[in-house]
């Protein structure tokens, strides 16, 4: 048997959606900061995040985290986030798989009833408070990065669906917040494939017309998410179907999509702080979030949101590369 190379990695999934908590056969990326080796990586190493998540080893949803040593004093690890759509600066399901697997594991030393565990993350530190009982992982709540609504209630020209209204908010990733009734679809999965065409439209002419920018982490300036509104949603309990770049839904609520959402909420005046948000994917697993806090990002009012959710640990890999593969890379279909 020869390879070329060997990736450890403990699979998890958090509320349906995959990640492959990767814990060896990487090294330490170049950076003096999260952010600084996400772009590294980016640049000089997106083969290793093709290989990962493409098939044959992957699929068309994979998500997947990459263990780091932090690059700051405050943290006790470093987290990479990949997917098919690229490199994430935040991952609010995938950090949650993350905290799962480091206490499953044993990699951090765990404490009943509250494990705590820091991250340094490409967006920021987020702290994981991991619920533990006989040594099992129950439950993960995140503080996660500040967020904030860059716009509320604008629209967009969009081939083929008209003028569309939304919103667009940061909560690790920017995401557009469209009504699902604006663009005259269903709350369906039988539905799936109009409503993915249609994010997709949606995102890309964002990203043509007035693509966003972080106003403090370099590198995050376009929507790869929208997070489409199903009817009778409100600050109490909303479902909803994300589409993403380059075509596929999160099966997971999203966490950062939840503390978007949160935002854009609490920019209407709708979601107070320290009120419980339940948000549900399209396949009905559930996150709540919380508002615990307001601040500023960049000029821009902001809010602290914490988000609940449950992973699993599903399996134990090492992925390897015979040096006479024809897909190093694997393939997207």
């Amino acid at each position: 048997m020869r390879s070329r190379r060997l990736v450890s990695a403990v699979d998890s999934h958090t509320e349906g959606m995959p990640t492959r908590v990767v814990t060896g056969g990487v090294g330490v990326i170049p950076g003096a900061t999260m952010n600084e080796r996400r772009l590294h990586f980016i640049a000089e190493m997106d083969h290793l995040r093709k290989f990962l998540v493409n098939e044959p080893r992957g699929h068309a949803a994979m998500s997947g985290a990459i263990l780091q040593p932090p690059t700051r004093p405050d943290a006790d690890f470093g987290v990479l986030y990949i997917e098919v759509s690229g490199c994430l600066p935040m991952c609010g399901h995938g950090t949650i798989g993350v905290a799962t697997v480091l206490v499953e594991t044993g990699m951090v030393e765990v404490v009943e009833p509250v494990t705590t565990i820091r991250l340094d993350t490409p967006a920021g530190l987020v702290i994981a408070q991991v619920a533990v009982s006989d040594g099992h992982a129950d439950s993960v709540t995140l503080e996660n990065v500040p967020s904030y609504c860059e716009r509320l209630d604008e629209t967009i020209e969009v081939p083929g669906l008209g003028t569309v209204p939304y919103s667009l908010a940061f909560g690790g990733n920017f995401y557009a917040m469209v009504d699902l009734d604006a663009v005259k679809l269903p709350f369906e999965r039988a539905r799936q494939q109009d409503i993915l065409s249609a994010g997709l439209a949606v995102m890309n002419q964002i990203n043509l017309q007035a693509p966003p920018r972080h106003p403090e982490i370099d590198g995050v300036n376009h929507c790869h998410h929208v997070e489409f509104i199903a009817p009778g949603s409100d600050a109490t309990l909303s479902r909803h179907a994300m589409a993403i770049h380059p075509g596929w839904f999160d099966r997971s609520p999203c966490g950062t999509g939840t503390s978007a959402r949160m935002a854009e909420l609490h920019a209407r005046g709708e979601l107070p702080l320290h009120q419980d948000f339940v948000n549900e994917s399209f396949i009905g697993s559930r996150f709540v979030g919380r508002l615990i806090g307001e601040t500023t990002v960049g000029g821009h009012p902001a809010v602290l949101p914490t988000i609940t959710g449950r992973a699993w640990v599903t399996g134990i890999g090492q992925y390897m590369l015979d040096p006479s593969d024809p897909y190093p890379e694997g393939f997207e279909f």
